[in-house]
């Protein structure tokens, strides 16, 4: 029955013509069965039907329209733990196809449609503009030191790219290609189906605990050789289970979060050892909803509560003049209890002794003060 429905999928795409794309690509939704199918074919690597499917799904990804393009991505981490299994079984002559069909994506996404390279760029948030995740004004009054406002209004950015065209998998690009394919699947997450996003948590769990004794805790019974990550990779795989802990897969995702971090605390990977404690410490206590797989797509934040864009202990130039004149106003007060009660004193100077001490007693109740008598 799948092996049926995958081969009426191969051969309406190849009849269909260029007007009738994206109407097709639409109903694709509507076929149940034809997913479920497509992921049994992928996890069975002697499959015949392997290596038209991953044709199939290229040329979804060539054809340009946004819907075929997700409806490949999201058979993304099923392909990546395919090949990895394979490299780490030392038996590449099975997983040929999936090795042309991940490099074919990957030439695609690192040039425009003029055929140039992308350079990607990122601007890195500046806590002195508000964000979803902070307000500026909560930080108190800020030093107005010569090297912040120097800086102030300045935003860093970060740029990624060149990247090189692959032609075949080695043991040295083989990491930068597979994380470069998770931050293109990362970028439309919100599209991605609960399966997609269980098989990504899986992919996670796996990579990170075949070959270590958490493979024994999890009762895994797949591959027993330890696979090579890298910190970046993991960063990646970290960004996608964050959001499936937020939109329904809170039992798989917890359990990939923590094997990440086992991982990374293994390796010594400080950026993955980074990220992972943030999620796992802003979740920690949050109310993550399991049944939350038909609402909207969303990642759990804990917004700053907004208050006043002036804080109260702000310098302004208002309150730098109320401050002299109050100052002012004090030490010509105390200037002018001081001149009375010395010139009371030479008429009545039994007195002085006890006023003096009246004195240092009310001034102890204001520190303000103190300098006066030190003076």
């Amino acid at each position: 029955m799948d092996q049926g429905v995958v081969e009426e999928w191969l051969s309406e795409f190849k009849t269909l013509p260029d007007n009738a794309v994206s109407n097709y690509a639409a109903s694709l939704k509507d076929k149940g069965s034809l997913v479920p199918a497509l992921y049994k074919v992928i996890r069975e690597n002697y499959s015949d039907l392997l290596e038209p499917v991953c044709h199939q799904l290229f040329e979804f990804y060539r054809s340009g329209e946004p819907q075929l393009q997700r409806f490949t991505l999201q058979f993304l981490p099923e392909l990546l733990w395919s090949l990895l299994s394979v490299s780490a079984a030392r038996d590449p002559h099975t997983s040929g196809c999936i090795e042309a069909l991940l490099l074919g994506i990957y030439n695609l996404e690192i040039v425009d449609k003029d055929g140039q390279s992308k350079i990607l760029s990122f601007t890195v948030p500046s806590l002195s503009k508000p964000s979803v995740y902070h307000e500026p004004s909560t930080f108190g009054s800020m030093a107005l030191t010569e090297g912040a406002l120097s800086n102030h209004g300045l935003s860093r950015v970060v740029y990624s790219g060149p990247h090189l065209q692959r032609e075949t998998f080695t043991a040295q690009n083989r990491f930068e290609v597979l994380t470069f394919l998770l931050l293109c699947y990362n970028a439309v997450l919100s599209y991605m189906t609960s399966t997609s996003l269980q098989s990504l948590c899986q992919l996670s769990s796996r990579v990170c605990i075949c070959g270590y004794p958490r493979q024994q805790m999890r009762r895994y019974k797949g591959i027993n050789a330890r696979l090579t990550v890298t910190s970046e990779f993991l960063v990646q795989l970290i960004t996608g289970i964050h959001y499936a802990l937020c939109n329904g897969e809170v039992e798989v995702g917890s359990k990939a979060l923590d094997d990440v971090l086992y991982r990374a605390q293994l390796e010594l990977f400080p950026e993955a050892l980074l990220v992972g404690n943030a999620i796992k410490s802003s979740l920690h206590g949050a109310a993550l909803k399991s049944n939350n797989k038909e609402g909207a797509r969303s990642i759990q934040v804990e917004i700053t509560p907004t208050s006043s864009r002036i804080s109260r202990n702000a310098v302004t130039s208002l309150s730098i003049r109320g401050h002299r004149w109050k100052r002012h106003g004090k030490t010509q007060a105390s200037g002018n209890y001081l001149n009375a009660l010395f010139s009371n004193a030479a008429v009545q100077p039994g007195t002085l002794n006890n006023r003096i001490q009246g004195l240092i007693g009310g001034f102890n109740l204001n520190a303000n003060f103190h300098p006066l008598l030190l003076g």
